[in-house]
């Protein structure tokens, strides 16, 4: 690191200022040390020979001196003094002055809070250490280093933790990185790092990584709190093949060390990728995805599907779960899998969310009253407050029953923010709606998170009822699902349900429900309208109705 802030010192020498080099000259005024020198040969001339006369006269009463050379003396102590005080006061300003330069270039060159470089003068410093390296058997690695989640650090433990945290890793990156490393914050939790290696050993770098990463997430203590922090790592490196890795300068390396950074991140925590060219052509591809939402929503391009839900023991339609498509002009139908994600992270998922649910009530109006709609929410949905607001002015907007309406919540939600969710969910349900927990045995529900909080139904993941066999682990699981869900009185929807083998296992533990491709695929509005209607289960019109005996007839209106 010492070697690495010479390296920063040397690459700023030669972008010198002008104005460090008038306080420079300042130090050398030309002036003041002109009229001190001249005072000194002035004084030595003229004192030599008045300053004997000036002693005989006052000790032995001698002929007193020319008292023009005596006011030549006092104007030359004059000048003398005048000169050295001008200087004094002109270097003392000076040093003023540089400490000043010296604070605000620290200011300007330094994160305040972590002590590292920033994004302003780490570049040029990883840089010239790229450049002292040409010509070597030495080549230079950048890694980009992001912080996991540290949002949630920041919301759930104060921005005070959070810069205690950002601090603690900003050290323990830099007690990690050799004597020439050189490290700057780039980011609110973003960290650059560049090192040196042998050219034949990148396992050293590789190594390093992994010293850096298990350092990074030890748990951080302040306050009588502690945090525990992960971190996804992209790097990449100078070594080059002329013909399809031409050499690139430090700020191109940090901006492919961030795309495999990216591409670590969409693969879980603690995880590092060196960078591969393919990995900036999936980096463009999202960039275009991403695009293509924000023009999208407000084009209409993305509609609800409708995938039927049976009940298992007659055999009969109960209802459907709506699923988002995108219908887009230049990519055809795109699965939610493949845009979900993105909408959470560009947070355009609530508008897109609500535009579904908007279409999808406006459908199901036209279906038999008897039908629900279930429709899956984001976890990132449940963090708005106003989420119960606004779904609740959808149905008003609509005048589709909240009965009829089912929200599916996966177990992620609950271990976000689990009063924020019992909040909304409390909402709903007072309003009528009714709550399913989703995807039920893939993550951490706890038994009194199911008995607190209001669900009205568990579904289990179609990955256990893909595993469904006869003596197999999928089936125990299975049963013991429905086991839980009967103790807790919830009744429970099997998901992918896509083999007779399967639907046959299923309708021998009981009574539920179910849905999956052996029903047939998800169907757009049209479709399903089609469906419903040879089926006769559509809405009748008002003058189709049989008449309410509650309400009085025409004739006795009439009569009375």
């Amino acid at each position: 690191m010492i070697w690495g802030q010479s390296l920063l010192k040397r690459a700023l020498e030669k972008n010198e200022k002008p104005a460090d080099r008038t306080i420079r000259n300042a130090e050398r005024d030309m002036i003041a040390l002109g009229i001190a020198a001249a005072a000194i040969i002035l004084f030595v001339g003229t004192g030599g020979s008045l300053m004997p006369q000036i002693a005989r006269a006052w000790f032995w009463g001698g002929e007193a001196p020319d008292l023009v050379l005596v006011n030549a003396v006092l104007l030359n102590i004059a000048l003398l003094l005048f000169g050295w005080r001008r200087y004094r006061d002109l270097h003392d300003e000076v040093q003023v002055r540089r400490l000043a330069e010296t604070r605000a270039r620290e200011l300007a060159e330094r994160d305040p809070l972590t002590g590292c470089l920033n994004r302003r003068s780490g570049p040029p410093a990883m840089e010239t250490l790229r450049r002292s390296l040409e010509g070597t058997h030495r080549e230079m690695a950048v890694m980009m280093i992001d912080l996991d989640n540290f949002k949630q650090i920041n919301d759930l433990n104060g921005h005070q933790m959070g810069d205690t945290v950002l601090t603690a890793i900003a050290g323990r990156i830099a007690e990690c990185l050799p004597e020439e490393g050189i490290l700057a914050r780039i980011g609110g939790d973003e960290f650059a790092c560049a090192v040196p290696y042998d050219y034949n050993m990148r396992e050293d770098v590789d190594d390093l990584v992994a010293i850096i990463i298990r350092a990074v997430s030890a748990p951080v203590e302040s306050n009588r709190m502690t945090v525990e922090a992960t971190v996804s790592i992209g790097l990449a490196q100078t070594a080059a093949d002329n013909k399809q890795n031409p050499v690139v300068d430090a700020e191109a390396l940090i901006h492919r060390a961030d795309i495999a950074m990216y591409h670590a991140k969409k693969r879980g925590r603690n995880r590092y990728y060196w960078f591969e060219p393919q990995m900036e052509d999936e980096l463009r591809f999202r960039n275009e995805l991403e695009a293509g939402i924000r023009q999208g929503i407000p084009a209409g391009e993305f509609v609800p599907y409708y995938e039927q839900q049976i009940d298992l023991e007659t055999g009969k339609l109960s209802g459907f779960e709506m699923l988002a498509r995108w219908n887009s002009p230049r990519y055809g139908v795109v699965s939610p899998e493949i845009f979900i994600p993105i909408a959470e992270e560009i947070d355009l998922i609530g508008q897109l969310s609500e535009g579904l649910i908007r279409q999808a009530l406006e459908d199901a109006k036209e279906w038999d009253p008897d039908l629900t709609l279930s429709v899956n929410i984001s976890p990132v949905q449940l963090r708005d407050p106003w989420f119960a607001q606004k779904l609740l002015h959808l149905l008003v907007e609509s005048g589709f029953p909240a009965a009829r309406l089912e929200i599916e919540i996966t177990e992620s939600c609950l271990h976000e923010n689990i009063g924020a969710v019992r909040s909304i969910v409390s909402s709903l349900k007072n309003q009528g709606i009714r709550i399913s927990l989703d995807d039920f045995g893939t993550g951490y529900s706890s038994l009194s998170q199911l008995r607190t909080l209001p669900f009205d139904r568990l579904k289990i993941d179609r990955s256990f009822v893909a595993d469904l066999t006869a003596d197999g682990e999928g089936r125990s699981l299975v049963e013991a699902i429905i086991s839980l869900g009967k103790g807790l009185s919830l009744p429970v929807t099997a998901e992918g349900i896509e083999t007779d083998e399967a639907l046959a296992h299923l309708k021998s533990m009981g009574d539920l429900k179910g849905q999956g491709y052996l029903y047939g695929k998800p169907e757009d509005a049209a479709t399903t309208r089609s469906r419903l209607a040879s089926l006769n289960m559509l809405a009748k019109p008002l003058a189709e109705l049989p008449p309410d005996p509650r309400q009085p007839s025409e004739a006795q209106r009439q009569a009375g």
